[in-house]
């Protein structure tokens, strides 16, 4: 791929730090010591030297630094050396712990599922089991939460962890040494041919291993016939850049502009597209909704500006900063704000901050469904179609919130749909064997819905359970999703879920016109 005109950019920043907080001479000979240095730095000594009372001063200085950056922009941050290394391990695509994905239910530690080919696996961990003590120390009805849970469960490669499990049916713990190993974590949910000649490929983030992954299931999917695609980029957050021109290039014909990025200090770098793509003849849809930013704006953009690919759902967040980060002697790291992202046609990804956080963060829930937007917001693409800058991406084709389907009630009762699953899945397989395809095509069985109405009574008496049929039928295919999922994993529960989709049902439309 040709980067005209760009270069990774790796810039060393040096960044004093610090807050005015009021001051007071000591004597002469002090003041001028103080002055020598920085006013920042000379604040944090003089405190750390004067104070009335002792302080944690890397405790106090990660507080001065956080208000500082807050002052900034929502993107600019500072992270702590535990939250680093955490957020450098998911994006890096693996760590190290137990591999388990568990859930916290009625204060308890319970395994959704062990992950395949994971310690827990090996071990014969199994979904339902509740870890009640690590190391010795009781973790049940304590408050915990999933901060707490990783602190304990990760750890180095090959080092060990002690757990008791209850599992039901067994009336003492059951004590496990677990050797912590490599985890993997995957960015492409799910991929399958949909119907026909049509692919469905589900990606939650862009990080390491997203240019192998994506490239290996659109490799399979077009063995098996693909020449349609729909690329599933809702709640897809974002993560590396490379990743999103990556997947913008195998879709795009040599010398395409896929987006530039432009700051007060830095150039204009343009990237453009090469001959390398493995996909430019796939016909392309590609969902999004409110919680698609950063990367995933990049790929809808770039698609939607070349003509590439027809874009379906919500107005996307509109992230559209570039931060430098900066890895501090201390294993913590600075994220600063440097550029902005463009799309080909000369859209600003990025929408206004607002007059606060919970404003900037809370913006998609309050916009209006069909928006519109001044000509200075109107740009148009190479065939003449009109597209909007303000701030994400707006999609070609809008799909509005029906006002029959509010979740108040369903958002309720979602706390224990994984505790109700663990039960259910039990009796799944006692009537139907363990070939998902069989569940799969099945119509949703009534007593499952049954089961959970009374499941969520038992929980709660004075709850009422009336909901409208839109309600019951999202209710109902959710619920046989869950139960899917907790039996046979992630890609029957995505192409069980997708069968009650507005946005798919739009799509699929479209390509089968």
């Amino acid at each position: 791929m040709q980067n005209k005109n760009y270069q990774p950019i790796i810039y060393s920043l040096i960044l004093l730090i610090g807050i005015v907080l009021g001051s007071k001479v000591i004597n002469n000979s002090e003041t001028e010591n103080y002055k020598s240095k920085a006013k920042v730095n000379a604040i944090l000594q003089l405190i750390d030297d004067n104070y009335v009372d002792a302080l944690n001063l890397e405790e106090f200085e990660e507080k001065v630094i956080n208000s500082i950056m807050r002052e900034l922009d929502p993107h600019s941050v500072y992270v702590s050396k535990k939250e680093f290394s955490y957020q450098e391990a998911t994006m890096n695509g693996s760590f190290s712990g137990v591999g388990i994905e568990f859930n916290i239910i009625e204060d308890t530690i319970v395994v959704i599922t062990p992950i395949s080919g994971g310690p827990s696996e090996k071990l014969g961990i199994k979904s339902g089991d509740r870890i009640v003590e690590v190391e010795d120390e009781n973790i049940a009805g304590i408050g915990i939460d999933n901060n707490g849970v990783i602190d304990r469960l990760r750890g180095e490669k090959d080092s060990k962890v002690n757990v008791k499990i209850k599992r039901r049916g067994s009336e003492n713990l059951i004590e496990y040494d677990i050797v912590r190993g490599d985890i993997p974590l995957y960015s492409v949910d799910a991929s399958f041919i949909l119907e026909e000649n049509i692919g469905y490929i589900k990606v939650n983030r862009f990080a390491a291993t997203t240019n192998r992954e994506f490239y290996e299931a659109s490799v399979k999917l077009l063995q098996n016939g693909m020449q349609k695609l729909i690329l599933d980029l809702r709640g897809n957050g974002g993560g590396y850049l490379h990743a999103a021109i990556y997947m913008c290039n195998e879709f795009l014909e040599d010398d395409n502009l896929i987006v530039y990025t432009e700051g007060r200090n830095r150039k204009r770098e343009n990237v453009y597209s090469d001959e390398e793509g493995n996909l430019k003849n796939i016909e392309l849809i590609i969902l999004i909704d409110d919680g698609s930013a950063s990367a995933s704006e990049i790929v809808a953009g770039c698609m939607q500006d070349n003509d590439r690919a027809t874009i379906i759902g919500k107005r996307s967040f509109g992230k559209g900063l570039v931060q430098e980060e900066v890895k501090l002697a201390d294993g913590s790291a600075v994220r600063v704000t440097t550029q902005r992202y463009y799309t080909p046609v000369g859209r600003c990804i990025q929408k206004p901050y607002g007059a606060s956080d919970k404003e900037y963060y809370l913006e998609q829930f309050t916009r209006e469904e069909n928006e519109s937007y001044p000509d200075s917001l109107k740009f148009e693409t190479k065939s003449g179609k009109v597209v909007y800058g303000g701030g994400g991406i707006t999609p070609d084709i809008v799909i509005v919130k029906d006002t029959n389907m509010t979740f108040t009630k369903i958002n309720y009762v979602f706390g224990w749909i994984e505790e109700f699953c663990l039960i259910e899945k039990k009796s799944v397989i006692n009537k139907i064997g363990e070939d998902y395809k069989v569940f799969e095509k099945q119509p949703f069985e009534k007593g499952i819905y049954t089961d959970f109405v009374k499941f969520v009574s038992e929980k709660d008496k004075d709850f009422d359970f009336t909901l409208n049929t839109m309600q019951e039928d999202y209710l109902k295919n959710f619920l046989k999703a869950k139960v899917a999922r907790s039996i046979w994993g992630e890609e029957v529960y995505r192409k069980i879920l997708i069968q009650n989709d507005d946005y798919i049902s739009k799509a699929l439309e479209l390509l089968n016109h």
